[in-house]
Protein backbone atom coordinates (compact mmCIF):
# COMPACT_ATOMS: atom_id res chain seq x y z
CA UNK A 1 0.00 0.00 0.00
CA UNK A 2 1.47 3.09 -1.45
CA UNK A 3 1.74 6.04 1.68
CA UNK A 4 2.14 9.62 1.59
CA UNK A 5 3.80 11.51 4.76
CA UNK A 6 4.02 15.32 4.60
CA UNK A 7 5.75 17.66 6.84
CA UNK A 8 6.91 21.08 6.90
CA UNK A 9 3.27 23.35 7.80
CA UNK A 10 3.42 25.69 10.34
CA UNK A 11 2.85 29.42 11.37
CA UNK A 12 4.10 32.03 9.05
CA UNK A 13 3.88 35.97 8.92
CA UNK A 14 2.81 37.34 5.89
CA UNK A 15 5.41 37.54 3.03
CA UNK A 16 7.14 34.60 4.34
CA UNK A 17 8.41 31.29 3.01
CA UNK A 18 7.64 27.33 3.91
CA UNK A 19 8.44 24.32 2.41
CA UNK A 20 6.61 21.43 2.24
CA UNK A 21 8.03 18.32 1.51
CA UNK A 22 5.61 14.75 0.79
CA UNK A 23 7.70 11.47 0.87
CA UNK A 24 6.53 8.67 -0.87
CA UNK A 25 6.72 4.99 0.49
CA UNK A 26 7.65 3.92 -3.24
CA UNK A 27 8.93 5.21 -6.09
CA UNK A 28 7.63 8.22 -7.61
CA UNK A 29 8.12 7.15 -11.09
CA UNK A 30 5.45 4.70 -10.27
CA UNK A 31 2.92 7.57 -10.25
CA UNK A 32 1.40 9.29 -13.23
CA UNK A 33 1.12 12.46 -11.44
CA UNK A 34 1.73 14.36 -7.71
CA UNK A 35 0.86 17.27 -6.55
CA UNK A 36 -0.76 19.14 -3.80
CA UNK A 37 -4.31 20.44 -2.81
CA UNK A 38 -5.34 22.75 0.22
CA UNK A 39 -8.88 23.09 1.39
CA UNK A 40 -9.79 26.15 3.85
CA UNK A 41 -12.16 25.89 6.61
CA UNK A 42 -15.87 25.85 4.55
CA UNK A 43 -14.35 25.50 1.35
CA UNK A 44 -14.17 22.93 -1.21
CA UNK A 45 -10.87 21.24 -1.59
CA UNK A 46 -8.55 22.71 -4.44
CA UNK A 47 -5.46 21.98 -6.54
CA UNK A 48 -2.19 24.02 -5.98
CA UNK A 49 0.46 22.37 -8.35
CA UNK A 50 0.40 19.68 -10.22
CA UNK A 51 3.73 17.75 -11.76
CA UNK A 52 3.08 15.41 -14.81
CA UNK A 53 6.01 12.93 -14.00
CA UNK A 54 6.79 11.28 -17.56
CA UNK A 55 6.61 14.68 -19.24
CA UNK A 56 8.48 16.16 -16.41
CA UNK A 57 5.99 19.13 -16.73
CA UNK A 58 4.13 21.45 -13.91
CA UNK A 59 1.02 23.59 -13.54
CA UNK A 60 -0.01 25.72 -11.28
CA UNK A 61 -3.73 27.10 -9.65
CA UNK A 62 -3.52 30.75 -10.85
CA UNK A 63 -3.72 32.03 -7.49
CA UNK A 64 -0.25 30.54 -6.47
CA UNK A 65 1.73 31.36 -9.87
CA UNK A 66 4.58 33.12 -9.17
CA UNK A 67 5.02 32.66 -5.85
CA UNK A 68 4.77 28.66 -5.15
CA UNK A 69 6.89 26.06 -7.16
CA UNK A 70 6.68 22.23 -7.14
CA UNK A 71 9.92 19.85 -7.51
CA UNK A 72 10.88 16.43 -6.74
CA UNK A 73 13.93 14.64 -5.69
CA UNK A 74 13.51 11.39 -7.44
CA UNK A 75 16.13 9.47 -5.31
CA UNK A 76 15.03 10.15 -2.07
CA UNK A 77 11.14 9.18 -4.17
CA UNK A 78 9.86 13.17 -2.38
CA UNK A 79 7.81 16.29 -3.57
CA UNK A 80 8.12 19.52 -2.50
CA UNK A 81 6.37 22.70 -2.18
CA UNK A 82 7.93 25.48 -2.17
CA UNK A 83 5.78 28.37 -1.11
CA UNK A 84 7.27 32.19 -1.01
CA UNK A 85 5.67 35.32 -0.45
CA UNK A 86 2.59 34.09 1.42
CA UNK A 87 -0.82 35.40 2.30
CA UNK A 88 -3.17 34.65 4.63
CA UNK A 89 -5.50 33.58 1.79
CA UNK A 90 -2.98 30.74 1.65
CA UNK A 91 -3.49 29.41 5.22
CA UNK A 92 -5.41 25.73 4.28
CA UNK A 93 -4.73 22.23 5.18
CA UNK A 94 -2.64 21.05 2.47
CA UNK A 95 -2.58 17.66 1.14
CA UNK A 96 -0.05 15.86 -1.12
CA UNK A 97 -1.55 13.38 -3.92
CA UNK A 98 -0.23 10.85 -6.26
CA UNK A 99 -2.29 9.25 -9.06
CA UNK A 100 -1.36 6.16 -10.61
CA UNK A 101 -2.74 4.28 -13.74
CA UNK A 102 -3.49 0.80 -13.54
CA UNK A 103 -3.56 -1.16 -16.85
CA UNK A 104 -7.04 -3.45 -16.32
CA UNK A 105 -8.06 -1.80 -13.05
CA UNK A 106 -8.05 2.15 -13.90
CA UNK A 107 -6.90 4.95 -11.48
CA UNK A 108 -5.45 4.74 -7.98
CA UNK A 109 -5.67 8.08 -6.15
CA UNK A 110 -3.32 8.31 -3.30
CA UNK A 111 -3.14 11.19 -0.39
CA UNK A 112 -1.25 12.15 2.27
CA UNK A 113 -2.44 12.88 6.14
CA UNK A 114 -2.60 16.56 5.58
CA UNK A 115 -0.36 19.55 7.19
CA UNK A 116 -1.84 22.99 8.58
CA UNK A 117 -0.43 26.22 6.86
CA UNK A 118 -1.41 29.27 8.46
CA UNK A 119 -0.17 32.32 7.73
CA UNK A 120 -0.79 35.90 10.41
CA UNK A 121 0.29 38.34 11.70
Amino acid sequence: QVQLVESGGGLVQPGGSLRLSCAASGSIFSFNTMGWYRQAPGRQRELVAIAIISAGSTNYADSVKGRFTISRDNAKNTMYLQMNSLKPEDTAVYYCNAKAFVPGTGWNDYWGQGTQVTVSS
